[in-house]
């Protein structure tokens, strides 16, 4: 994406880029079980409607600020947050106007489908399309990126599942704590369960090997 090549060296800490794309997830978590007191205290908030459209607004807020600080120490946005952020505004935006918290509560289910198609599309034309998002973070050989592509469009499918069953079969603060709290660990577990997998095709580790 154009905007870092005057700034190769840019770089975000682990610490800050993780408060980054957790930042906005708490805001959505905190503002929805604590919605009404938000509304008592900020008039202006109760004018969204229940706790539900507080949290939405907010979260809408907090991921704009999240994306331009990105934006202000790395002069470049990564795609699949700035494509994530896109969908939370357009769904977000609706949610609010129509009073309707389906569409914010569908806006996972869509994100995560667009990106496995995204990918197992990429893979259908020959394009392991992961090793362009991750192309800096890890050196590995043709036959591992389209493996890592393959898992990664599977498993966004599955959370986009995952979601529909919980929006569509339990409560609202039962879906927003899956959302925050069991959505992240999921998708931790499953990215360390692919490190044997990026060891084994790690063009780093067989060059080490093809030294005498």
């Amino acid at each position: 994406m154009a905007g870092l090549s005057n700034v190769p060296d840019a770089k975000v800490s682990p610490l800050l880029k993780l408060a980054l794309e957790l930042g906005p997830l708490v805001v959505f978590f905190f503002a929805n079980s604590r919605g009404e007191w938000l509304a008592g205290h900020f008039p202006v908030l109760a004018e969204l409607g229940g706790p539900i459209f507080i949290a939405t607004g907010l979260f809408m807020a907090a991921t704009a600020i999240a994306l331009a600080v990105s934006w202000m120490l790395t002069r470049t946005l990564p795609m699949m947050p700035l494509i994530s952020g896109i969908i939370v505004f357009v769904f977000g935006a609706l949610t609010l106007w129509l009073q309707n918290d389906t569409f914010i509560k569908m806006k996972p289910t869509i994100v995560n489908a667009l990106f496995g198609a995204i990918l197992l599309g990429g893979l259908l034309f020959g394009k392991s399309l992961l090793g362009y998002v991750f192309h800096s973070a890890f050196r590995l050989d043709e036959a591992g990126w389209r493996k890592l592509t393959l898992r990664w469009g599977v498993f966004f499918f599955v959370l986009a599942v995952l979601n529909e069953v919980v929006w569509r079969h339990f409560s609202t603060d039962a879906w927003v704590a899956f959302k925050v709290w069991g959505t992240m660990p999921i998708t931790v577990a499953f990215t360390l369960a692919q490190m044997p997998l990026i060891m084994r095709h790690s063009l780093d580790r067989d060059e080490e090997a093809a030294k005498p």
